[in-house]
């Protein structure tokens, strides 16, 4: 039993400051056809999926070092969806809104400025071709994906996707609406305030 909750953020809205680390210079690129064989270094088994991706007409960007090779990247759609390569279901897309997927960096940049610019520049890319919103997913149980989220701002829809597999091969899915937040039980706990009161 595996729980996609559903987010989405207005991609023209300002967000909150952060203390990332910064990254040394990289080069940013569209993935296509031709240029995903730099995903060979360190993502050698998604070269293939990457080209597919691109080969289809979905919108990818993708971060390279200094030696040429990707150490970040993500995709979007402005279409339904349908996710072959992992959670294998479908994922609706309204018009003037994008679903961002397939979001990764290499893990020697994990707590850097990256994860953030690398989801600004796709949504400016996928803002310049008339989206107004981003709308995303992460799994429950995958606490870095939430602590993301909190700090892109993103806001929660009230609704998760529960996917079954049973016995490792028959698949059903149905969703769930919920009121409150889930994404405040991975906020860190506010620090105590000193007392200034006199003893």
């Amino acid at each position: 039993h595996t729980r996609l909750v559903w987010l989405e953020h207005d991609v023209r809205t300002p967000l909150p400051a952060h203390n990332l680390k910064p990254y040394p210079p990289m080069r940013l690129e569209f993935i296509t056809v031709s240029n995903a064989d730099a995903f060979a270094r360190h993502f050698g088994d998604r070269v293939e999926t990457m080209r597919e991706l691109a080969a289809e007409g979905y919108t990818g960007l993708m971060y390279l070092d200094a030696q040429g090779d990707t150490v970040g990247f993500a995709w979007a759609s402005t279409k339904d969806y349908f996710d072959r390569h992992f959670f294998r279901c479908w994922f609706p897309v309204k018009p003037g809104e994008f679903f961002e997927f397939g979001g990764e960096l290499y893990r020697a940049y994990w707590g850097t400025r990256l994860s953030v610019d690398i989801q600004l520049d796709l949504w400016k890319a996928m803002a310049e071709r008339g989206c107004n919103k981003v709308v995303d997913v992460f799994e429950l149980r995958n606490v870095p994906a939430a602590k993301l989220h909190l700090r892109m701002d993103y806001q929660e829809r009230g609704q998760i996707t529960h996917m079954h597999c049973l016995f490792g091969r028959w698949r059903f899915f149905h969703d769930t609406f919920y009121t409150g937040s889930i994404l405040d039980s991975f906020r860190k706990p506010a620090k105590p305030v000193a007392s200034t009161a006199a003893a």
